[in-house]
């Protein structure tokens, strides 16, 4: 039976075990989206992860609205990212960089200019800020000849990750931001070759996808998608005729693997009452699939062993367990994550300072 231990081929990524780290939101880096030393130490410390996929990361100024996040446009961030891909190499750790662009969820305060979106729609609620929350401003929809430039801004953001030694990126297609807005029928009202049929939402998602692959290689391109619910806003009314049709897309393309962001009813960090369509998605994409949101180990356990996931990306756990992998194997009690607001920055507190097994063992 297959176990959260074993190893797995992800692409060009030998994993040594199928607990991966899902990618996290933290807010460590510079006003100006440059990584930081404590950002090496912070994923040199969870480098036991069969894999770690970044935080979100910014592929251009006009993509990244969330203060301190880090970014990978400019020469300054690639060699900022360097330290952070060789503490984690140098630890026998494996790491990529997930691609972002937040579409309408940011604020031109942050951004320099107005959200663009499929169309011309506001997300629910309040930005984050460096001045704090503001209400969501309403997104001009992106031009078709805007969308060339788009692609492109994937493209140099993955030949950076490259530069700067990433084993490979994830494109974030989920959690309500620009891909997504596209995919979902209640955010994207285009009358165009990207909206309307399901074939056409899905068609950028395709189009990033493909020009990446054909950048770097299929064996280092991974997507992430968040199927089921709303997600800030973006919903769909029919997520199974959308995701299977993506999944057949992503598939056909050949990426290294494809994970799943899927709440349930009972999430701790988002709920839905729409059913998981990891099931119907595992028919139609033949390539690894991995799994995220609220398991613990008998529940990644049984997901392994019943052949639905291939891996487990784990958030939480990872953050406030540097050593998830060991606690995971010895079944030893797990840190609680700290208070949310120790989440995003700036300190260290809530970051790098939780213990390890060694380390409690030390001081008791």
């Amino acid at each position: 039976m297959t176990t959260l231990f074993d190893p797995v081929q992800l692409g060009a990524v030998s994993a040594p075990n199928r607990v991966l780290m899902a990618p996290l939101t933290r807010g460590r880096a510079t006003r100006d989206h440059v990584p930081t030393p404590i950002m090496a130490d912070y994923y040199a410390q969870r480098a036991s992860a069969g894999l770690i996929i970044s935080e979100a990361t910014g592929i251009s100024r006009q993509a990244l609205g969330w203060p301190y996040a880090p970014g990978i446009w400019s020469d300054e961030q690639v060699a900022a990212w360097k330290p952070v891909t060789q503490a984690v190499h140098d630890k026998g750790g494996r790491i990529i960089v997930q691609l972002w662009h937040m579409g309408r969820a940011v604020h031109s305060s942050v951004t320099g200019e107005q959200p663009v979106s499929a169309s011309a729609t506001a997300a629910p609620g309040d930005a984050h800020t460096y001045e704090g929350k503001k209400p969501y401003e309403t997104a001009r929809p992106l031009a078709l000849e805007e969308i060339p430039g788009l692609i492109d801004s994937y493209v140099r953001a993955a030949h950076n990750a490259i530069a700067a030694g990433f084993d490979g990126v994830q494109i974030h297609a989920a959690n309500g931001y620009l891909i997504d807005e596209f995919l979902r029928d209640n955010s994207n009202f285009r009358d165009d070759a990207y909206g309307g049929s399901v074939e056409n939402r899905v068609r950028l998602l395709g189009e990033v996808t493909q020009a990446v692959v054909d950048a770097i290689g299929a064996d280092r391109v991974s997507v992430r998608l968040s199927p089921n619910g709303d997600s800030q806003g973006v919903n769909d009314s029919d997520p199974a005729s959308l995701f299977a049709h993506a999944a057949d897309v992503l598939d056909a393309i050949g990426i290294a693997f494809l994970e799943l962001r899927e709440p349930g009813p009972d999430g701790t960090f988002g709920a839905t009452d729409v059913p998981r369509q990891s099931p119907l998605i595992r028919q139609h994409f033949k390539g690894p699939l991995v799994l995220n949101s609220d398991y613990d180990a008998e529940r990644a356990q049984a997901d392994l062993a019943s052949g639905l996931a291939d891996a487990i990306s784990f958030g939480r756990p990872l953050m406030a367990n540097p050593d998830l992998v060991e606690r995971l194997r010895t079944d030893a009690p797990l840190n609680p994550p700290r208070e949310m607001t120790t989440w995003y920055g700036p300190t260290a507190e809530g970051y790098t300072d939780y213990p390890t097994l060694e380390q409690e063992k030390a001081a008791a």
